[in-house]
């Protein structure tokens, strides 16, 4: 099985968006630099951030997210982001009616539910959890390998918490990496397991 990342960027204040679902400029880091980040070019960011982010997008086969995630991005038009093969959506509603049958999203009820089909689906590669509600959920299940935070310098004051509303106590190890990139203090922690 794939390591299981909890991943997003986020406000020193440690919310993936304001109380609007707006990510304001949690991701100005994307367009902060001239290295082409995706086919289209569109994405450019500093050297720094290509050579972490780059490899670790090309290690993903599946990506969990909860269905407001889904629903706020339009489920991004069918394609899955970042050039992930799959995206599970953990809901308890049905697809959204007229949803391409074909398109890689996997509907699913509950964290339980989502894990198993991401790891059906991911083999030996990366299971990134999307931050927020869903991703505070797996962690709290026990099922979170390493956190990986994009830090942005910005303050925000409330909204989307990154571990959504986890109030039990998680220790992570020593920061195993930290990378500074043009608008952004990349960090990255292993999820610290109680011994047996």
């Amino acid at each position: 099985m794939g390591k299981v990342v909890l991943y997003s960027s986020v406000s020193v204040a440690g919310f993936i968006a304001d109380e609007n679902d707006q990510p304001g400029p949690l991701f100005d880091w994307l367009l902060s630099g001239d290295v082409p980040l995706d086919e289209g070019g569109v994405l450019k960011v500093s050297q720094a951030s290509y050579d972490y982010v780059r490899p670790y997008w090309d290690q993903i086969g599946v990506t969990i997210v909860g269905r407001h995630v889904f629903d706020v991005t339009d489920g991004w038009d069918g394609t899955p982001p970042s050039g992930v093969d799959h995206v599970v959506v953990v809901t308890h509603r049905p697809p959204p009616e007229g949803w391409d049958p074909e398109a890689p999203f996997h509907f699913v009820d509950g964290v339980e539910a989502a894990m198993a089909k991401a790891q059906e689906l991911a083999g030996e590669r990366i299971i990134e959890v999307a931050a927020g509600d869903v991703g505070g959920q797996v962690l709290a299940a026990g099922l979170i390998d390493e956190v990986r935070m994009d830090v942005a310098p910005v303050v925000v004051g409330s909204g989307k918490r990154y571990f959504g509303p986890v109030h039990a106590e998680h220790l992570l190890e020593d920061p195993e990496v930290v990378i500074q990139g043009n608008r952004v203090l990349r960090l990255q922690y292993r999820v610290r397991r109680s011994p047996i």
